[in-house]
């Protein structure tokens, strides 16, 4: 008699509670295949708008609609069983009002059964994520460095490199965290703003391009595989070249299948065997 061991899902709490316990462990992932892979050695995957960007081709992360975000968070959520699920809210979704911002968070739950959204925005959005966070909705607040922001930071430029930004960001952390927001993302932000914030904070932060003293570490998937095809990030790392080993075993197929080679008998079906 086999004994079926039921894995409990990573739940926000929990992750809150990892503040100054242990470092979280995430990562991104837009597909079943990739998010099947990660699921059992992270804490949290996020479906981030950088789907755009790494999955589209597009330009920046602003093209990106609610229901292709939830389709991709959908299939994520259906592959795994342990991370904790958050989803980006795309551009456009949620920047107008918080009544807005709560009719199309509630949708993405809905449509995709994450656990939580994550938001771009400094303090001005506080009320945002204090709306959705009284209504039932986690909230991962993202500050510092942020994507669709792009054309008022004029680019993806490293911010907090003064000390009147750096104010401004550690005041934006702060608005969140008064809010109700269960993290924050610090992203390109100055390494010693990044810890400070990360010291005065009692939520905990992910760093992507921040400080190794943030409580966890978020990068893109396909960045540390090898397989954007470009130059890696500098806050990024390269742990295996899976793109190499994929264009190996494209170009053996497409080899066999020119030689003939493939497929053999013996992938196909209702072949007699011989003698």
């Amino acid at each position: 008699m086999s004994i079926h061991t039921e894995v409990k899902r990573i739940s926000v709490p929990q992750l809150m509670a990892y503040k100054g316990e242990q470092k979280i462990a995430s990562l991104t992932s837009y597909s079943a295949p990739f998010a099947r892979l990660l699921d059992e050695h992270l804490d949290m995957i996020l479906i981030g708008d950088s789907t755009a960007m790494v999955g589209y081709d597009m330009p920046s992360t602003l093209g990106i609609t609610l229901e292709q975000m939830a389709a991709h968070a959908a299939a994520v959520v259906r592959s795994t069983r342990r991370a904790c699920i958050i989803v980006d809210m795309p551009f456009g979704t949620y920047q107008e009002s918080p009544s807005q911002a709560f009719q199309s968070a509630a949708r993405m739950l809905a449509l995709s059964g994450v656990a939580g959204v994550k938001m771009e925005g400094g303090a001005a959005l506080a009320p945002t994520t204090e709306f959705l966070v009284e209504r039932g909705i986690p909230v991962l607040a993202h500050v510092g460095l942020m994507p669709q922001y792009v054309n008022t930071m004029g680019g993806f430029k490293a911010q907090g490199m003064t000390d009147e930004s750096a104010e401004r960001i550690y005041n934006d952390a702060l608005a969140h965290e008064k809010a109700g927001a269960f993290g924050l993302v610090l992203e390109g932000v100055a390494e010693g703003l990044a810890r400070r914030i990360t010291e005065d904070v009692s939520i905990p932060t992910i760093g992507i391009g921040a400080s190794p003293d943030c409580d966890g570490q978020i990068l893109v998937t396909e960045d540390i595989l090898g397989l954007t095809g470009g130059r890696i990030p500098k806050f990024a790392r390269q742990f295996a070249d899976v793109g190499a080993l994929i264009s190996q075993a494209v170009g053996q197929y497409a080899d066999e299948v020119r030689s003939g080679a493939f497929p053999a008998l013996e992938n196909c079906f209702g072949v007699k065997k011989q003698g």
